[in-house]
């Protein structure tokens, strides 16, 4: 009788042992997903960051080319008034 009783205990030990390493086993893996979720939100966060600055200096860079084209073109203008004033002072 004693030693049934002994066996019942030892076998509930062992299940609890094996619960407890469940758990253990399953809360390690939830804090990988969670590393890992963390980890690609980054990547994303600095791709965002990345296509943002991109496209900023893209818009900066057409803006000046669309400056310097309307700097050129005034001039051309000018010269070509310049030109017309000197003809008809002639």
């Amino acid at each position: 009788m004693k030693e049934e009783k002994e066996e019942k205990e030892e076998e509930e030990k062992e299940e609890e042992e094996k619960e407890e390493e469940k758990e253990e086993e399953e809360k390690e893996e939830k804090e990988e997903e969670e590393k890992e979720e963390e980890k690609e939100e980054e990547e994303k966060e600095e791709k965002e960051e990345k296509e943002k600055e991109e496209k900023e200096e893209e818009e900066k860079e057409e803006k000046e080319e669309e400056e310097k084209e309307e700097k050129e073109e005034e001039e051309k203008e000018e010269k070509e008034e310049e030109e017309k004033e000197e003809k008809e002072e002639e």
